[in-house]
């Protein structure tokens, strides 16, 4: 930071009036010394929402949809343009996807940790010193937390560096890896009982470090463990700078427990129910900003204060535009995902009656003949409706129009006839051929896959138009994941019994019987995880860390799991049969998707960018670059 800063600054006049409006929401612009900042709390609230804005954003809704896009969960249907059809045709992940490498923040939270110690005014009382030194440094051990998620061991630098002409005391050599886990622990548990903003969901609290240490301590053991049993990709360095030694998982998975723990036992937090209907209660999780008891922490927007997203614009079913008949489907959700969530009999969630989508008598026979489109899903999980828009159902009052084509009996051949349409179109017979919502093959914005994403959207009049925008926040941290991550820490700790509750008590809210699991698997607990959290930017993390990425994500066409299905809806015409209008599915990989999901082993941990190597030579490579 330099003498005169010019920093993002809450409205210093009349934070106190009838408004209220949060320091966090502002963004007029003052200069200030450098001894007016730090003797005043306002001025540091307003470096701190600086601080809060740089955070790395890898999933955000402001981010618009490229982080969705690019993993199993969903494809790209926006535009067609080179540039971002490439995510449909990724041959690899570059090894530089997910790199993060940011010490000019971290040098600016140094910088404000050693300033605020030597302030002298009245107002800067010795407990608004620890109040703003502890959520400085939740800041930092978040930052390197996101850092180390990415890159593994990096730097520890907890000082400001001065450049005096000779670069060599400012090289600094990697940490190892379960050092910067290490510091990260700490500085939470130092910190946790200094941080005020009591109740705050845009603020960090004591909870919010919980949560983070629940978080950081789950990925930690997870690697110590993954990274060395046999079968598991090992990614490691001789000096430690990648790689956690094995024997201390069980440490790491301990911490993660306690502090999960201390969260569910505190009273301050609870799963949100408000809603009697299952999906509909899931989908309030995300969307729900008043009263929401299972937020801890958000990146918030507010639209009285201009502080607001294209998200909805962006993401909302075609026949849902509201801007003038302007707007973008640019989010698919996979069949992949579809299919993992279970029927709330237990089974699994595949899908029955469904066919190949070959137009053949043999991809017919074992078709399901369908009285409404939505009886396919009947029986699910309710979390399914909480988080995709499928066929049959609707959003904010609206039914959607989603229907491929038709199939016509053919007596000639003893089989259906498959014909499709554009968009919005009508067969001979008067009715829908292809509907406005498709799926369609090659259509831009329009579901791709058969489905749209309902989780994050916003139903208030106006969200999905290029200027009244939306307001929803992006959820950080929430109760749900705290259960996962206790359900998994505590199965990995052998604690079966606890981990069974923790996962249960989410399943009853999706609508399962009390104590519907009477057994656990890891792998069932990483279902568990990918169901209740898509979309929330934890799918590629968890799989990192159980170092099973390259496994799921293999690039080979023949890996299910690499590609990414689409579920197609047909209206079937027999006229005097009992056949005659009901509705049949084909499954088919996504038109539009062409290059199966490869992981490589070097993408467990991004490279460093050559500048850093160049300007310091204690920098070692990571392992595969």
């Amino acid at each position: 930071m330099k003498n005169l800063y010019i920093i993002l600054i809450a409205v210093l006049v009349g934070v106190a009036t009838a408004c209220k409006k949060d320091i966090l929401d502002t963004k007029s612009q003052l200069i200030l010394t450098e001894d007016q900042i730090w003797n005043e709390p306002k001025s540091i609230t307003s470096v701190l929402a600086n601080l809060y804005d740089r955070l790395p954003k890898h999933g955000s809704l402001s981010q618009g949809s490229e982080f969705f896009t690019t993993y199993d969960e969903a494809i790209w249907s926006g535009l067609s343009n080179n540039d971002v059809e490439a995510r449909n045709n990724l041959l690899n992940y570059g090894y530089e996807r997910w790199r993060l490498w940011d010490y000019g923040l971290i040098r600016d939270i140094n910088v404000a940790l050693a300033k605020i110690p030597t302030a002298t005014s009245l107002d800067m009382t010795e407990q608004v010193k620890k109040q703003f030194i502890a959520e400085f440094r939740f800041l930092r051990a978040y930052m390197y937390f996101e850092m180390v998620k990415r890159m593994g061991g990096v730097p520890l630098i907890t000082k400001e560096l001065v450049y005096n002409g000779d670069p060599n005391p400012l090289q600094f050599p990697r940490n190892k890896e379960e050092e910067v886990y290490d510091f990260i622990a700490s500085e939470l548990d130092a910190i946790k009982n200094d941080l005020g903003n009591a109740g705050s969901k845009r603020r960090v609290n004591k909870y919010t470090a919980l949560a983070l240490k629940s978080r950081a301590m789950l990925y930690a053991g997870s690697i110590a463990k993954y990274n060395n049993l046999p079968g598991f990709t090992n990614v490691s360095l001789p000096g430690g700078e990648v790689g956690i030694p094995a024997a201390r998982a069980n440490e790491y998975y301990q911490k993660s427990l306690d502090a999960s723990n201390e969260i569910l036992n505190s009273g301050l937090y609870s799963l949100y129910k408000a809603n009697p209907i299952p999906g509909e209660n899931f989908y309030s999780v995300i969307v729900e900003k008043n009263n929401n008891p299972e937020v801890i922490m958000v990146t918030d927007y507010n639209k009285a204060s201009s502080k607001k997203h294209l998200f909805t614009f962006n993401t909302i079913p075609r026949s849902l535009f509201e801007d003038g008949g302007q707007g973008s489907s640019n989010i698919s959700p996979s069949l992949n995902l579809v299919e993992s969530f279970d029927n709330l009999d237990g089974s699994a969630g595949t899908l029955a009656g469904v066919g190949t989508g070959s137009n053949t008598a043999a991809g017919q026979a074992n078709w399901t003949f369908y009285t409404n489109p939505e009886d396919i899903f009947a029986n699910k999980d309710a979390r399914l409706y909480g988080t995709i828009i499928y066929p049959g159902a609707s959003f904010a009052g609206k039914a959607l129009r989603m229907q491929a084509g038709v199939y016509v009996w053919n007596a000639t051949t003893n089989k259906y006839d498959r014909s499709e349409g554009t968009l919005n179109s009508t067969y001979t017979d008067g009715k829908v051929l292809t509907g406005l919502d498709g799926p369609h093959r090659t259509n831009t914005f329009v579901s791709n896959t058969g489905f749209y994403l309902r989780k994050y959207l916003d139903a208030a009049a106006g969200a999905s138009t290029s200027t009244i925008q939306s307001d929803t926040w992006w959820v950080l941290f929430r109760l749900g994941e705290v259960y996962l991550n206790a359900s998994e820490a505590a199965f990995e700790l052998g604690l079966t019994p606890d981990a069974l509750k923790y996962i249960n008590t989410l399943r009853q809210r999706a609508g399962f019987p009390a104590n519907s699991l009477s057994s656990l698997t890891i792998a069932k607990i990483q279902n568990e995880r990918k169901i209740e959290l898509a979309f929330e930017d934890h799918r590629v993390w968890d799989l990192k860390r159980w170092r099973i990425a390259d496994k799921v994500w293999d690039g080979t066409a023949s890996n299910p799991n690499s590609n990414v299905y689409a579920l197609y809806l047909y209206r079937i015409l027999r006229p005097g049969h009992p056949n005659d209008g009901k509705y049949v599915y084909d499954k088919i990989i996504a038109p539009r998707f062409k290059a199966p999901r490869f992981f490589r082993p070097g993408n467990y941990y991004s490279s460093i960018a050559q500048d850093v190597l160049d300007n310091n030579p204690k920098i070692v490579r990571n392992p595969f670059h």
